[in-house]
């Protein structure tokens, strides 16, 4: 694998890792994969960050004449899609080489997504815990929710950013590429209560911190792994699988739950920070999905008799 194709898998891995929050095998697996189409690209004498669609078709085409199964062989497919997905969000790339091939026909599954009545007890799960704790971790799922940041996003929020009680936060995501984040009314009264008790986290004689959720840690802020672990934790207390939770979770339910409340597409890609509409399009499906639900169960002609 070149160089540069090196250091594009490892900034790949580090946000599935962080953003996703995905397992130790899922990021093992993946690098296997990306390993895999790095060795074959190689002996047609380019790399991951420089292959053509043309190549990126033969690589695909090799995997089921080496005689790979087909979950293996679509796995390395889809790996190899997310990676130029993520390289196109990037802008390290100006095309996606991947997106020419026919897509496997196992189908892409639609991401996982609370319902508003469970946000709501995830929520008060989280609130529910000891003083500042309870507080501080109530108001990042509310700002998760209300605004559609990744985890990586969030954490590194400084305190400057909400200081004012600001109905906006300017985001910086990825490739530096800075997007309007909106705040409701209840995400800004739980940032208000939160910034009485901010200082109990902070260092004995510590002042100077600059981020708006602090640590003792060494990052000198709290860390995405840390903010998973209360999930899974708020989840269990709210009566909901922690497998259904994760911080990319609340990112999912603040775009399904605007396109099921009638918000334009459009609208929903520039607040997530999507640099490709396909990427926020999944959004629909799983509205949609949800609207036929409502609509087979609560509407009266929908009912059965």
């Amino acid at each position: 694998m070149s160089a540069k194709g090196a250091e594009w898998a490892e900034a790949f891995l580090e946000m599935m890792a962080v953003e996703r929050a995905a397992a130790h095998n899922t990021l093992a697996a993946y690098s296997r994969d990306l390993t895999d189409a790095g060795g074959y690209l190689a002996t047609r004498g380019t790399g991951l960050a420089e292959a053509s669609a043309e190549e990126i078709e033969a690589y695909f085409v090799s995997l089921g004449a080496r005689g790979l199964s087909p979950a293996t062989a679509a796995r390395r497919r889809a790996a190899v899609r997310q990676f130029y997905r993520f390289v196109l969000g990037e802008g390290w790339r100006d095309d996606d080489p991947s997106r020419r091939v026919e897509a496997p026909k196992q189908g892409r599954p639609l991401p996982k997504v609370l319902s508003r009545d469970e946000m709501d007890r995830l929520i008060a799960a989280a609130s529910a815990r000891d003083g500042a704790q309870g507080l501080r971790f109530g108001c990042m799922i509310e700002l998760a929710y209300a605004s559609g940041l990744r985890i990586s996003e969030l954490t590194a929020l400084p305190l400057a950013a909400l200081a004012r009680d600001p109905a906006y936060l300017i985001v910086k995501g990825k490739g530096g590429k800075e997007r309007l984040a909106p705040l409701n009314d209840t995400a800004r009264t739980a940032v208000k209560a939160y910034l009485n008790a901010r200082p109990k986290f902070l260092s004995k004689g510590e002042k100077a911190n600059p981020w708006l959720f602090p640590s003792r840690g060494k990052a000198g802020r709290l860390t995405p792994r840390r903010f998973a672990q209360v999930l899974d934790e708020a989840a269990a207390g709210a009566g909901i699988d922690p497998a259904r939770v994760s911080p990319h979770v609340l990112r999912h339910a603040f775009a399904t739950h605007l396109l099921e409340g009638g918000a334009d597409l459009r609208v929903v890609q520039k607040l997530l920070g999507h640099a490709d509409i396909a990427t926020t399009q999944i959004y629909t499906h799983v509205a949609s999905d949800r609207l036929r639900e409502v609509m087979a169960t609560k509407h009266p002609l929908g009912r059965k008799r």
